[in-house]
């Protein structure tokens, strides 16, 4: 970049501040206040140094095109406006140009926004990074593992139309061009307990939802399932459909990104039935049976659902039954089996149900990761993206809302740790004294929650394990005992006694002050959703499946691998998939996105203050501004400092010739701005108060108001005097050229006289020389004619003996013969085109050939048709008679007829045979179709039409829904009787059955299509083929009866004003009239 090029600022044309450190003052306050106003003009973003705050807007708005890529493409990352492409750009080039490994931590609280930031990220990426159709391919699957990822992890909830019900992180891997080679997935507790039970207003995970209204009939035949969303239990009602989200289209969405991800068709179909399957276990109820023991048995009530799941699953519908029934418990060398109640069934069922869609998830995300993964074993470098869920405080927290929140203490932890250690690493590489920063640690949260000995976690699995009986009561009583003095521990029987008359407290809920607030969590469920126990007799069945992924998600069924080990607990699992992620964070270079939403009630511009404040404290947004300023506000290198501010000091303006940071003193020196105010690390500057920032800003300001002035200035009187130049310049060029122009028409005058004068001399000359000519031709013409007299009369008189009476016919048969001759001759040389529509002919030479002329033509035209007659096919014969008898019918009877004449008679416009649309309608007729096209069945009730598919066969003719394919109306032809239609140019005509045929029940069917011609000569010549029935007859009139049901109603066609425009419209006008109008030709 040239150093007189202008370059753009984070700090012109600011709304609002765009960046929080540069705020002044500072206080929670004006911090709402500034996003307030950044939010109202549609600035979604704002930065806290490197930190990007990404304000949801709940509306699409144009600032994510391809031209903002190419905008914030290899640009400074405080050059230009805040946006998530700054950081995106900087992580890339990070990653590419400086082989940094990056993550991006997106976070926030649910509804935020942090998938959709997600997605921007990866797509901004994709855009910027190298082409190919290697590369290509491998973008393109790391982008459409979204949508399949979506439909299976996310799920409606109040506060979030697609939330994500899992966490992600994705490792993305480049090789050393930066270009992506494929990716890791890695999942965090899946919301399972979603599948079985939703809370109110909320729905199930996308995928059920999409599959009922998106799949064909086919496909949900062979899963056997009903688009109706009333027919299963696990499916919410109140919030089935919502608004601006299309099921069907996003199953279409999700079926084209699995292929494109690289799953087969068989691998598509495994998984669709396991979610059939799911929605069908969840409709097996349970009934009491009394066994002679005493004890109760649950059994089965409606076995229809559970022999559907069983033939989907390919398991026995026994050993599903007695699994339901009965539990196997095993120790060491012994076998005992219990039988299971209503309760321990329902239990069964839906722990079975929440293992099958949650190990079904986990299989796709290893085969999405088998498809996206790196080819090649060279280093790579990564780019993490992590997109997990917010804070969460509901009005009813389990154990699923205790550890998303536990992570995001972790993720807080983290956060803190990083950004302290990131400003402490840029001050010592600058050579800045580092000042330690006062803050809140919420590692004392964490070792509340993960402590190994008496963390909460630690307990739950203590009490999970021991024997004896086990509740989320005993549970309870142990943390009260163990955790009882903790600072941010709260609980109503604690041993601290002023919770003892909390009424907000209830006796079996415990409270955790976490950084984000207090949380009231219950301990209902605590014990089993950590034990998340699936029953071995449910495995070994699930395991004896012919389900090709059964086998792989049930692996401990096998009997061949009994394990009796208790497997491990969820918060075991999940904490170590925690602290496993927390590593690998801490090994890359962090950018963060924290994601806030404005309101609770998902609309644009609605900015609730209280909401907003809150996220912020939990966000800790405030601190994270706090130690961005704790030394200075603002920092900037050297070269872009001097470039923007060289104007304020003569001795820098306008180039500065030595080192940059040699410049910027000169310039701080000449502004007199206090050295306390800043200090000089080895590459930037630092300003300690945005003040001064603020103070430099202004005077850039008015100098370039003076700049400006006076480059106006200068302008103008370039301007002038370029203009009087001009023109000056192009006086002389008129002058030139006017010259020119005097002379040349001096010169052509002249030119012009002297060509006449030569031409009227010439002239003279030759004609004195032609009448010379003429004259010696006369006198040879006269003497040759004399002499061919002489010599005429010389032979006539030597050979007037020879000639008789018969001299003269043979002379005229001689005459005659050479006419004919050089007839036929020219004739052969004028014949007209092989065309049978060409009229042309010769004209006739001789008035005594007018007879033979017009006979040769006859022939003529007859051998040309049947040459063209030879070249027909079968087929093209049968549609020139069609052709041929429609116009029989119709010509000069039925205004529409000419149009038709150029149209070639199709048949099957629908492709019924070749459209799968279409295979069950196919299925039901059995002969060969002769008409297949889309008709309006009109309604005597209102005129209007409904669109109806009309087939028609050698024997039948049927009307269809055109949507379903359902048959509505199925006539043999022999109980029609009659076809009526009008003179006019539409497309209305009934179809008249006999009286007393079973088909006539209903009354006769009026139908308007575009092909009326065809339709109706098809239907003639179809009866007309059969010996067996009468030809149906065809009725032209502009006024015909129609009977409906028992009413006969007369169908009268008018002709249309031009007021009504150029369709023609059907209404009905009495009980026993309906009038068509019809345009005017």
């Amino acid at each position: 970049m040239s150093k007189m090029e202008v370059k753009t600022s984070l700090l012109d044309n600011m709304i609002g501040v765009g960046d929080m450190v540069l705020l002044e003052p500072l206080s929670e306050e004006t911090f709402i206040e500034n996003l307030h106003k950044r939010f109202e003009h549609n600035e979604i973003y704002t930065y806290i140094g490197s930190v990007v705050i990404s304000m949801n807007p709940y509306k699409s708005l144009p600032i994510f095109t391809a031209d903002k890529v190419e905008e914030y493409r290899n640009r400074n990352f405080y050059e230009l406006s805040p946006h998530i492409y700054a950081l995106a750009d900087e992580a890339y080039r990070s990653l590419r140009d400086q082989d940094k490994d990056q993550c991006i931590l997106i976070t926030g609280e649910s509804g935020a926004g942090k998938t959709e930031a997600s997605k921007l990220v990866m797509s901004y990426v994709a855009a910027v990074c190298g082409k190919g159709q290697e590369v290509n391919k491998v973008k393109e699957q790391l982008l459409q593992s979204n949508p399949v990822l979506e439909a299976f992890g996310n799920a409606k909830t109040v506060r979030n139309d697609n939330s994500s019900r899992f966490g992600k992180y994705m490792d993305i891997e480049f090789d050393f061009k930066g270009d992506p080679l494929g990716g890791v997935i890695s999942n965090y507790l899946l919301e399972k307990s979603r599948v079985v039970k939703q809370p109110r207003g909320e729905r199930n995970f996308h995928v059920f939802y999409q599959l009922l209204s998106g799949a064909s009939e086919d496909t949900l035949k062979k899963l056997k399932l009903d688009r109706d969303f009333s027919k299963y239990n696990y499916l919410s009602l109140d919030s089935a459909t919502v608004n601006g989200l299309d099921d069907a289209a996003n199953f279409r969405t999700v079926r084209n990104a699995m292929q494109i991800v690289g799953f087969m068709e068989d691998e598509v179909q495994s998984v669709l039935e396991l979610v059939a399957a799911v929605l069908k276990l969840g409709n097996i109820e349970f009934k009491p049976e009394s066994r002679v023991n005493g004890f109760d048995e649950s059994r089965v009530k409606d076995k229809n659902d559970l022999k559907e799941m069983c033939e989907l699953l390919g398991i026995e519908q026994s050993v599903l039954e007695r699994a339901f029934s009965f539990r196997t418990v095993e120790a060491k060398m012994e076998k005992v089996s219990t039988t299971l109640n209503v309760a321990q069934a329902y239990y069964a069922r839906d722990a079975l149900a929440k293992n099958i869609y949650s190990r079904m998830f986990s299989w796709l995300v290893t085969r999405i990761n088998e498809s996206i993964k790196a080819q090649t074993k060279s280093r790579k470098k990564v780019m993490g993206v992590l997109d997990i869920y917010g804070f969460e405080i509901f009005e009813d927290n389990s154990f699923e809302q205790f550890i998303i929140n536990y992570c995001n203490e972790k993720l807080q932890q983290i956060f803190i740790e990083l950004t302290l250690r990131e400003e402490q690493e840029e001050y010592v590489r600058e050579g800045i004294e580092w000042t330690n920063i006062e803050y809140f640690n919420n590692a004392i949260i964490c070792d509340l929650i993960e402590n190994n000995q008496n963390g909460i976690l630690a307990m739950l699995d203590e009490e999970c394990l021991r024997p004896g009986t086990v509740t989320d009561e005993t549970f309870l009583d142990k943390l009260n005992t163990v955790c009882a003095e903790h600072q941010h521990f709260e609980s109503r029987l604690s041993k601290n006694s002023k919770f003892l008359t909390d009424h907000s407290l209830p006796h079996n809920c415990f409270r955790i002050q976490h950084y984000a607030g207090k949380v009231l969590y219950r301990v209902e469920g605590f014990v089993d959703k950590n034990n998340d126990l699936l029953y071995r007799d449910l495995s070994q069945a699930m395991y004896k499946a012919n389900h090709s992924l059964m086998k792989l998600l049930f692996p401990e069924g096998n009997p061949a691998k009994v394990n009796l080990k208790r497997p491990p607990t969820a918060g075991f699992q999940f904490r170590a998939s925690v602290g496993t992620l927390m590593k690998n964070l801490l090994t890359k270079n962090p950018n963060y996105i924290r994601c806030i939403k404005p309101n609770d009630k998902k609309a644009a511009q609605v900015f609730t203050d209280s909401l907003v404040c809150h996220q912020v404290r939990y966000l800790g947004l405030m601190e994270n501004v706090r130690v961005r300023r704790a030394g200075y506000a603002f920092r900037q290198p050297y070269e872009p400092c001097l470039e923007r501010y060289k104007m304020l000091c003569k001795q820098t303006w306008p180039h500065w010739k030595g080192p940059a940071r040699e410049g910027v003193e000169v310039l701080l020196k000449d502004l007199e701005v206090p050295e306390d105010e800043f200090s000089y690390g080895r590459s930037k500057i630092f300003i300690r108060n945005p003040r001064t920032l603020f103070f430099l800003e202004e005077r850039r300001r008015q100098c370039l108001e003076d700049l400006a002035t006076l480059i106006q200035k200068i302008y103008r009187g370039w301007k002038c005097r370029t203009h009087f130049l001009l023109l000056k310049k192009s006086q002389v060029v008129v002058a030139a050229w006017y010259r020119r122009y005097a002379q040349q028409r001096k010169y052509q005058k002249i030119k012009s006289s002297s060509i006449v004068v030569q031409s009227f001399i010439r002239g003279w000359k030759a004609r004195k020389i032609l009448r010379e000519l003429k004259y010696q031709k006369r006198c040879k013409e006269a003497v040759t004619t004399i002499a061919a007299y002489w010599h005429g009369t010389q032979v006539r008189r030597e050979y007037r003996k020879f000639f008789r009476a018969n001299a003269g016919k043979k002379i005229y048969e001689f005459t005659i013969q050479r006419i004919m001759q050089k007839y036929f001759l020219g004739l052969k040389n004028t014949m007209p085109s092989m065309s049978p529509i060409d009229k042309s002919w010769p004209a006739r030479p001789y008035l005594f050939l007018e007879g033979t002329h017009q006979e040769l033509r006859k022939i003529f035209h007859l051998w040309r048709c049947k040459k063209y007659r030879s070249q027909f096919t079968e087929e093209k014969k049968a549609i020139y008679e069609e052709k041929l008898e429609a116009s029989e019918i119709f010509k000069g009877k039925k205004a529409l007829y000419p149009s038709s004449v150029g149209q070639p008679f199709k048949g099957d416009y629908l492709e019924i045979n070749k459209n799968p649309k279409y295979q069950k309608l196919n299925s039901v007729v059995d002969e060969k179709v002769l008409l297949a096209d889309v008709v309006n069945k009109i309604n005597r009730a209102n005129g209007k039409g409904a669109s109806r598919i009309f087939l028609l066969t050698k024997k039948n003719f049927v009307l269809a829904d055109q949507k379903t394919g359902q048959v509505k109306a199925s006539v043999p032809l022999p109980d029609l009787s009659s076809v009526s239609v009008s003179t006019q140019n539409d497309g209305f005509f009934a179809l008249k059955l006999k009286e007393g045929t079973p088909s006539a029940a209903k009354g006769d069917f009026l139908l308007s299509s575009d092909r009326l011609i065809e339709i109706i000569t098809k239907l003639h010549r179809t009866g007309a083929a059969s010996a067996e029935r009468e030809q149906i007859s065809v009725d032209i009139s502009d006024e015909f009866l129609v009977q409906f049901k028992q009413d006969k109603v007369c169908v009268k066609f008018i002709q249309a004003g031009p007021k009504n425009g150029n369709s023609v419209t059907c209404k009905r006008k009495n009980n026993r009239l309906l009038e068509v109008s019809v345009p005017s030709p």
